[in-house]
């Protein structure tokens, strides 16, 4: 049977013997690239399956099956299984070979989850919020600022089950980071979720200031001459921009604090201090954007007050022509009544003087109302 072939067996997954054809393939295809943006290119939503002894990747002899009772027996070792968007049908046999509680296994399908961290008997199940900064030429009223996807994380004593929902986030540079560091990976399956941990929180710190770069652009624009004219929807939706990465980015401080500093079965004491390194970035970058919000709010009513200034400059405007043309179209209405006792009618000069006089009017009001600065 083909490899392909062998990772479509994945839909039937309702038992341990389906799982041993994600192990056949595992064994002929041991590096399968992490950084596809959609479903496996073999199939199947399993990307990658890899079991680690000391520290060291190990090659899965056997079955996937085997390989979890191998690890089991040696008691030094996990098993790391990753997956993009699986269905339900395809990590049905994989809840049941690692005994995953069925509330968690329905947030790993479903997704859309906050980002947050809980605990079923031995097995630790915690969600990420990953961010994405979109690029774009000029920031518009209907610009995408930030695209989102999430990162759901299984750990056992001698697993790290993740699985990746969105088009973005591949955990590759993760797992090869953390395989060049094999004293790290001896810690156990815990050192993944701090890699992922780690390797989330810096992705908000990138994204942060890329849209910085964005409020700055938007911010010199108001603050301009002719600020006034900005459109405000360019405000609008950057703030809903930011408002997305506030959720992804907020509700992890609380999470990461509780892997800093509560006792947990299956994270090392020792990795319980890096996540406190983790949980000082998640901090900044949380304060940015809070930052990021009030400035946003600012520039806002800025914007607004320049509309309301420019609005009343044109209304002076407005009311001063109005005023000037107000003598010629007084003098004009009482000559154009027809009266047949009217002054000066039958005056040689009547008419150039009356054009006079209206002229004159006009030149005195124009000049006052520019000292004024109303013209």
């Amino acid at each position: 049977m083909s490899m392909a072939g062998n990772l479509r067996k994945v839909r039937r997954l309702g038992t341990v013997g389906g799982l041993r054809k994600v192990a056949g393939l595992t064994r002929r295809r041991r590096r399968v690239d992490l950084s596809h943006p959609a479903r496996s290119p073999l199939g199947s939503s399993v990307v990658n399956c890899v079991a680690y002894e000391d520290g060291v990747r190990v090659p899965v002899e056997g079955e996937l099956a085997d390989a979890v009772e191998r690890v089991r027996k040696s008691g030094d070792g996990f098993v790391w299984l990753g997956l993009h968007e699986p269905t339900n049908d395809e990590f049905a046999g994989i809840a049941e070979l690692f005994d995953l509680h069925p509330l968690a296994v329905e947030d790993t399908i479903e997704a859309h989850q906050r980002p947050k961290l809980e605990r079923y008997g031995e097995t630790l199940f915690a969600v990420f919020k990953t961010v994405c900064y979109v690029e774009h030429e000029e920031l518009t009223a209907t610009s995408e600022v930030v695209d989102t996807g999430e990162i759901m994380v299984f750990l056992g004593h001698d697993f790290a089950i993740t699985v990746r929902h969105g088009r973005h986030g591949s955990l590759g540079p993760v797992r090869e980071e953390l395989e060049s560091h094999p004293l790290q990976l001896a810690k156990g399956p815990s050192a993944v979720l701090h890699g992922i941990a780690d390797y989330v929180v810096d992705e908000y710190l990138s994204v942060v200031d890329a849209v910085q770069a964005d409020m700055d652009l938007v911010e010199t624009d108001v603050f301009a001459e002719h600020g006034a004219r900005v459109d405000p929807g360019r405000i609008y939706q950057l703030k809903r921009e930011l408002l997305e990465l506030k959720r992804a980015v907020v509700p992890l401080g609380r999470p990461l604090l509780e892997l800093a500093d509560r006792p947990i079965r299956v994270v090392d004491p020792e990795i319980q201090a890096y996540f406190r390194d983790v949980a000082d970035h998640q901090l900044r970058a949380a304060e940015q954007i809070a930052a990021f919000d009030e400035l946003l709010n600012s520039i806002l009513q800025a914007h607004l007050a320049q509309v309301t200034v420019a609005q009343n400059e044109d209304m002076r405007k407005i009311t001063a022509w109005a005023a000037i043309v107000a003598v010629p179209t007084m003098v004009c209405g009482v000559y154009g009544m027809n009266f047949e006792h009217m002054p000066e009618l039958s005056w040689r000069y009547g008419y150039p003087l009356v054009l006079g006089v209206i002229s004159a009017a006009c030149l005195v009001l124009y000049r006052g109302f520019r000292r004024n600065g109303w013209l």
